[in-house]
């Protein structure tokens, strides 16, 4: 199995996802023909695709692409991955950190990987908790491991600048699975591990 990281716009889509765009600025009272905004609605339909773009990109594949015997059981911890989102409730972006740790049951995977699955998962309309548990499902289901611990601290934009504008809040979800969930000490040696300043 393979997957593509090169950046793609579909120029049929770009088209359409433009004439939409022009289409909201006119209902905002814009003018889409002035000249900051002439372009407008082609670079958004760019970005939006670029930041939606892990509907086309299959974490499964990622992690298989490396995928190693080797004989070591104890937590193989990626921490402080930066990780962007887009809220599908108001299309607004919301980032920050995910930790991902596993226990090898007889295979690893490029380290690598595990930030590129973040991405996957993240570049798509999310909702925090559903990105949590779908990065942790994905590695529980590829690799078979003892155990998969996933922590997402994250700032969402629809709570900053609209609604209960409130800046300073954060959002913090976790999901386990096997000796994570079970054994409370490898836990909180995990949640030891993310919150130590180790390098």
């Amino acid at each position: 199995m393979s997957y593509n990281k090169i950046e793609e716009f579909t120029p049929e889509t770009t088209e359409k996802l433009a004439q939409n765009y022009k289409s909201v600025l006119e209902l905002l009272g814009e003018d889409p023909d002035r000249e900051g905004l002439l372009k407008t609605p082609e670079r958004v339909a760019k970005s939006m695709q670029f930041l939606t773009q892990g509907y086309k990109t299959d974490p499964v594949a990622i992690l298989k692409s490396a995928m190693f015997k080797e004989d070591y059981k104890q937590i193989v911890l990626v921490k402080d991955i930066e990780m962007y989102s887009m809220c599908e409730h108001h299309l607004l972006p919301f980032y920050g950190k995910a930790h991902v740790a596993y226990i090898p049951n007889g295979y690893i995977t490029g380290l690598s990987k595990i930030a590129r699955v973040v991405d996957a998962f993240a570049r798509r309309l999310q909702v925090q908790e559903r990105l949590t548990v779908q990065i942790r499902d994905c590695i529980q289901e590829t690799l078979n491991p003892l155990g998969v611990a996933v922590v997402i601290e994250a700032a969402h934009m629809c709570m900053q600048i609209r609604g209960v504008q409130k800046q300073n809040s954060v959002t913090t979800t976790s999901a386990f699975t096997g000796t994570f969930l079970k054994d409370i000490r490898t836990r909180e040696e995990f949640m030891r591990l993310i919150g130590s300043d180790l390098h």
